[in-house]
């Protein structure tokens, strides 16, 4: 059976995951999380892709990335941090393969319904995998940054790895208004057909969406893309 063509929009968010081959370990010390996080940064001015998200887990990564107009570059960005981590992992356990499943996977995100709902996801992680009860215990995770945000001049120097999305900046006049609402929403009971409408849309290689979004990217791309259990926007705070 041929596999789903991979779907990538210019300027939409795109949730990833990407595991380690056969579930192994990928990020055993600090460090190692500390040289995934700068390859971020850095590739991420290389190649133009906007972060709104992130979590290092163990085993596999959870990334919210935007290519602009040329779309090829989000492909190329992780294919790039991809060998990067290999071949630093290689190098350092004196040994050679393959680190990563062969494929990521990737699902287009609804900006105005989901976005913050993806970030949330993301975000929280660690709790659904029971190494922490609250984000901010958690190093690896973009929450600890968003949580403690800096000014528009980090970002676009580069000393930032998040970026901002007018979804995020419509919660509030100033930046500590919008960082107390999404403390709020993260800290909010979360319906479990929303944790699974995420989970499976990224693993099926599904759109992130409803159905205006359906149309939206068939506008683009000039095919529909439907879903089983169409989901409905969720209510952002």
């Amino acid at each position: 059976m041929s596999r789903i063509r991979r779907v990538i929009l210019p300027n939409y968010p795109h949730h990833i995951i990407q595991r380690g081959h056969n579930r192994q370990v990928i990020f055993a010390e600090n460090a190692d999380f500390e040289r995934y996080i700068k390859n971020i940064q850095e590739l991420k001015i290389k190649f133009e892709i906007k972060v709104f998200a992130y979590c290092l887990m163990t085993n596999h990564v959870h990334l919210l990335l935007q290519p602009g107009e040329d779309t090829y570059k989000l492909p190329l960005f992780m294919k790039v941090l991809a060998a990067r981590t290999t071949r630093c992992f290689n190098m350092l356990e004196g040994r050679s393969g393959t680190l990563w499943e062969s494929r990521y996977k990737s699902s287009p995100v609804q900006k105005d319904a989901y976005l913050l709902n993806c970030c949330r996801y993301i975000e929280l992680n660690p709790i659904r995998a029971g190494i922490t009860d609250h984000p901010a215990n958690y190093k690896w995770s973009s929450y600890t940054e968003r949580i403690n945000f800096g000014s528009k001049d980090e970002i676009k120097t580069g000393k930032a790895i998040l970026d901002i999305d007018s979804v995020f900046l419509s919660l509030g006049e100033t930046n500590d208004i919008r960082l107390k609402k999404y403390k709020e929403f993260v800290g909010e009971n979360i319906a479990p057909e929303e944790i699974k409408f995420l989970r499976d849309s990224v693993r099926r290689g599904q759109l992130t969406g409803n159905t205006r979004f359906e149309e939206a990217v068939e506008q683009i791309i000039g095919k529909r893309i439907e879903r089983r259990g169409q989901g409905r926007p969720f209510k952002n705070k």
